[in-house]
């Protein structure tokens, strides 16, 4: 018996059965599911294409093809096909990222003609959390940066990345993608911090994804000079309160594997490793 496949991008009348196979991993495909649920799947709201691949008529996997290439629930034969779609664009993100098995495939085939990259970080823990921690107690000086605070924020949020990624989020267009995200995310109450008496960020973290089933932390930073003072933990587990409470029954986040402070930090308030990302940056 013949098993029809394809591969195609999808359109805004795909969304019910991309949403479904977004559904089956809530916390792995929290960030493009978050982007899902609000813009749909018009490219132009959306930021990028969704690429589809069907078995038998059934949308089984998707790629999310936009400042991140992100294969979602692929197969073998979805990533081959996704690679080869990949191959004809011609490279627009500015990386690669997903789950490590199906991202390393992805890359096998795509480095011939994307690479080199600038870096490839091939192990990255996915941690989750569904509970506060007993035996730590939340930051009572954590709390929601306010709109009028991104003046504050911003130092901090370029430092964190910059620090992280290698580059500065205000190459390019002078950081306006940036700030937009930043503050999108302190208008929507997901955006965290701890300021001192002179207003400057001693620890902040944002919730950068959010659905209903899953959110997910990113961002999380302390400022130099107060690090080595036991402050991440109970940061962490304020954020994690919010999460919780406020946004979705788990809650996620992915570091590197070579950070053991922040993975220690993260056990110690209550994460458990569920899986494991990669990244390959350009």
């Amino acid at each position: 018996m013949l098993t029809q496949t394809t591969s195609r991008v999808l359109e805004p009348s795909d969304l019910d059965a991309a949403l479904a196979v977004l559904d089956r991993e809530p916390v792995t495909n929290a960030f493009v599911a978050s982007r899902v649920q609000v813009a749909g799947l018009d490219p132009w709201r959306l930021g990028g294409e969704m690429w589809g691949w069907y078995e038998d008529g059934m949308l089984t996997s998707l790629c999310y093809a936009g400042a991140n290439l992100v294969p979602i629930c692929a197969t073998p034969r979805a990533v081959r096909a996704f690679a080869d779609r990949a191959r004809r664009a011609g490279r627009r993100c500015s990386s690669v990222v997903g789950p490590a098995t199906p991202t390393a495939a992805l890359w096998r085939l795509l480095e011939p003609q994307w690479g080199p990259a600038r870096e490839v970080r091939a192990h990255q823990p996915l941690m989750a959390a569904d509970r506060l921690p007993e035996d730590i107690t939340p930051d009572p000086y954590v709390r929601r940066v306010r709109k009028d605070e991104m003046e504050k924020i911003m130092p901090a949020c370029v430092a964190m990345f910059t620090e992280e990624v290698g580059i500065s989020p205000l190459a390019g267009d002078g950081g306006l993608l940036y700030q937009a995200r930043v503050a999108e995310l302190v208008g929507a109450g997901r955006a965290f911090a701890r300021f001192d008496a002179e207003g400057k960020v001693v620890f902040k973290a944002e919730i950068g994804a959010a659905t209903d089933r899953a959110c997910q932390i990113q961002g999380v930073w302390v400022a130099p000079e107060h690090r080595g003072r036991g402050l991440a933990a109970p940061g962490m587990a304020a954020v994690l309160r919010y999460a919780l409470a406020d946004i979705a029954p788990v809650t996620s986040l992915y570091v590197n594997d070579f950070n053991t402070p922040a993975r220690r930090t993260y056990r110690r308030v209550g994460f458990r490793e569920v899986g494991e990302f990669m990244s390959i940056l350009f």
